[in-house]
This record gives C-alpha cells, sequence and structure tokens, in this order.
C-alpha cells in the first residue's frame, strides 16, 4: 500500500465512480484507516506486511555459508556487536557484543567450515587453533538449523569459591615441574 498521490489517483477512478454514497463513504474510511496504521508501522513491519513477507534470509539459515555460527548469548542482552577475526584472517571470528552496563561478551563464534564437521547433530570442531579458543564452550555444540549451533559459555566461577580443587592441584603440579627444572 502507498500513501498519497500513485494511491489517491486509484481511489478516484476505481473506488468513488459506480458506487452509492455510502460505499464510498466507508471506502474513504477504510484507506483513513490504512494509512494511519501503515504511519505508525516500522519499517520492519512495512516489510513483513507485504505479500511476499521477508525478502532477506537471516544469516546462517540456509548452510550455505562459509561458517558455522555457535550461538554461546542470546543476543536481546546486548546492545551494541562487533566482529572480531582471531588470530590469523579468517578460520575464526568472534561476534562480541556490549552490555546496557558497557561491559563486552561473547555472542558468537563463527567456525570456518573447513575447520569443524556435524557429527550426529553435533559440531566436532577439527582445526587446532579453533579448539584451544573453544574450550571457553562448555558441554556439547548443538545444530539448530542450517549452519546455526547452540552451545552454553563455561560457567562464572565466583572469586569466593577460588581455587577450586582442580586449580590447587594444577598449582602443585606446576611448582613440581618448576622445581625438577631447578634440580637439573
Amino acid at each position: 500500500m502507498q500513501t498519497g498521490g500513485v494511491y489517491f489517483e486509484y481511489y478516484k477512478t476505481h473506488v468513488l465512480y459506480g458506487m452509492t454514497q455510502k460505499r464510498t463513504a466507508a471506502a474513504r474510511k477504510n484507506i483513513k484507516k490504512a494509512q494511519a496504521a501503515w504511519k505508525g508501522m516500522t519499517k520492519r513491519q512495512h516489510s513483513l506486511a507485504q505479500p511476499q513477507g521477508r525478502g532477506r534470509k537471516k544469516p546462517g539459515s540456509t548452510g550455505k555459508g562459509n561458517f558455522y555460527r555457535i550461538m554461546v548469548r542470546p543476543k536481546s542482552e546486548f546492545v551494541t556487536f562487533r566482529m572480531q577475526d582471531v588470530g590469523q584472517k579468517g578460520g575464526l571470528e568472534r561476534l562480541a557484543g556490549k552490555r546496557s552496563s558497557g561491559s563486552w561478551d561473547t555472542v558468537t563464534w563463527l567456525v570456518e567450515k573447513k575447520d569443524a564437521k556435524v557429527k550426529n547433530g553435533h559440531l566436532m570442531v577439527t582445526g587446532a587453533k579453533a579448539k584451544s579458543v573453544l574450550k571457553n564452550i562448555s558441554g556439547h555444540i548443538y545444530h539448530v538449523k542450517g549452519d546455526i549451533f547452540r552451545a552454553h559459555p563455561r560457567k562464572n566461577v565466583p572469586e569466593a569459591a577460588k581455587p577450586t580443587p582442580a586449580m590447587r592441584r594444577a598449582q602443585t603440579a606446576n611448582i613440581k615441574k618448576a622445581q625438577a627444572a631447578r634440580r637439573k
């Protein structure tokens, strides 16, 4: 639907002539309502109201891209986004999001298709660089649709619970290694 001259010309030639006064008044009223509704819509609502609907597919939904998208946190938590290439160009990218509080966190990881494979509905990362960086993800990486996968971020351990038993074991192992190196 368009507002303005072109639509009004159509209205004059096709709607007004050959109709009763009651129908004409009803048609005018309906057009005013439609124009008011149209003016109150956002751009997105305009495109969705069209018969053809949304013209552009969402990223990763078709499965034809060069990357697998691993969603770690919901997009709704963030207000601003920034893409970062991790390491050398290509291979692994990070979509960072800034919260309204000002803190930054990872929203999504993008892993190049040559560095990962899909097996039984899970994404298995095979690239060494991607594997080391994606240690921040706990558990399996589950398939959602197309190239999109969902995972959970590593659990945030509060400072009061540190050092954890695993941290203590690692610390003692490191001390023993350093002592052995000094003895040589």
